[in-house]
């Protein structure tokens, strides 16, 4: 009786099963079945397009797969993979705009006019607002924000994934929201 649902499973044994040979791939199939929707919108929220988040969901668990040997375990799994997944998105950013040729804000602003023709956005007039909003902002505010509101991430998961103080992170959250709110207003 082969069943596709994910097991439950705790966190160190599932890392202990990933490590061994004999149990890796089961174990893979239950990490990518338990953290590839909400690693997809955190890449998603970062990238602003479905198809190069998939790319990039793809490539972190690759990369995940790969380097699992190395995890010591120092940081919850999920946020270690966050790292990888925040780390891969950034760098398809960099990598896209340098290929282009143009600007970081350059870049930003061709993902938030590729938004309203992507299919798979189904927000609205408002949401597509907000999302302009928070591509003012600078990257690391950028990222604090999707983390705490969108994902609902505790500060202390967000401190781990972008290795900031939680004192930071609550600062940088504020001042995004207080922008983000400028910005509304002004629009």
């Amino acid at each position: 009786m082969n069943s596709k649902k994910p097991l439950l499973i705790a966190e160190a044994d599932l890392v202990e099963q990933l490590k061994d040979s004999n149990t890796q791939t089961r174990a893979f199939e239950v990490l990518v079945s338990t953290y590839k929707q909400r690693l997809y919108w955190h890449i998603r929220g970062i990238v602003l397009n479905h198809d190069d988040a998939d790319d990039i969901l793809q490539n972190t668990f690759i990369k995940v797969y790969k380097n699992i040997g190395g995890f010591k375990g120092e940081s919850k799994l999920y946020s270690w993979m966050y790292r990888i997944a925040t780390n891969e998105s950034l760098s398809f950013l960099k990598k896209n705009a340098k290929n282009q040729g143009i600007s970081d804000a350059e870049l930003q602003d061709q993902m938030l006019d590729n938004l309203e023709a992507d299919v798979y956005f189904e927000g609205d007039e408002i949401q597509l607002q907000l999302q302009k909003a928070i591509a003012t902002l600078p990257e690391k505010q950028k990222l604090i924000f999707n983390m705490k509101y969108f994902q609902e991430l505790k500060y202390e998961d967000i401190s781990e994934i972008l290795e900031t103080s939680v004192g930071g992170l609550k600062a940088s959250y504020h001042l995004a929201t207080k922008k983000i709110e400028a910005f509304l207003k002004n629009d």
